[in-house]
């Protein structure tokens, strides 16, 4: 029996149906974001060879997944950067910081071997709370 208070939201990813998966799941005040590669609208990978753009990418499609759950970026507690190249690290953790410099969530970086298509140099984990004061403003 499924939860009547869990919600789902989805990216458009072609992998979320094929794999069974939603981009997101909110239960109660508690949202997982799963690993969110830089895929285009159409379904193709962007900024081939950038991790930087890719991770702006990444950061992209979960704001909208946290807005479509109602949540923001403020709501945030941890995040989770997977890369092929740790020596990435620093490019995409500028674009973190740039976001998330005020916020500062929890954040792993880690170095992972590849993920299901070789041309995505980083993925982006995210988990938010929401309190009632933040679902308000």
């Amino acid at each position: 029996m499924v939860n009547p208070s869990r919600q789902h939201v989805s990216s458009g990813s072609p992998y979320e149906a094929r794999l069974g998966y939603a981009r997101a799941v909110r239960i109660g005040p508690l949202i997982s974001i799963g690993g969110t590669a830089a895929i285009g609208p159409d379904g193709k990978t962007v900024a081939k060879g950038d991790a930087s753009a890719q991770a702006q990418r990444c950061f992209e499609i979960i704001e909208n997944a946290l807005e479509g759950l109602g949540a923001h970026l403020s709501d945030v507690i941890r995040t989770r950067i997977l890369l092929t190249r740790i020596e990435d690290w620093e490019r995409v953790g500028q674009v973190h910081g740039s976001l998330f410099a005020h916020i500062q969530p929890v954040t792993t970086v880690m170095q992972v071997a590849r993920f299901i298509d070789p041309d995505w140099l980083v993925e982006v984990e995210v988990d938010a709370y929401v309190n009632e004061r933040s679902a308000r403003l």
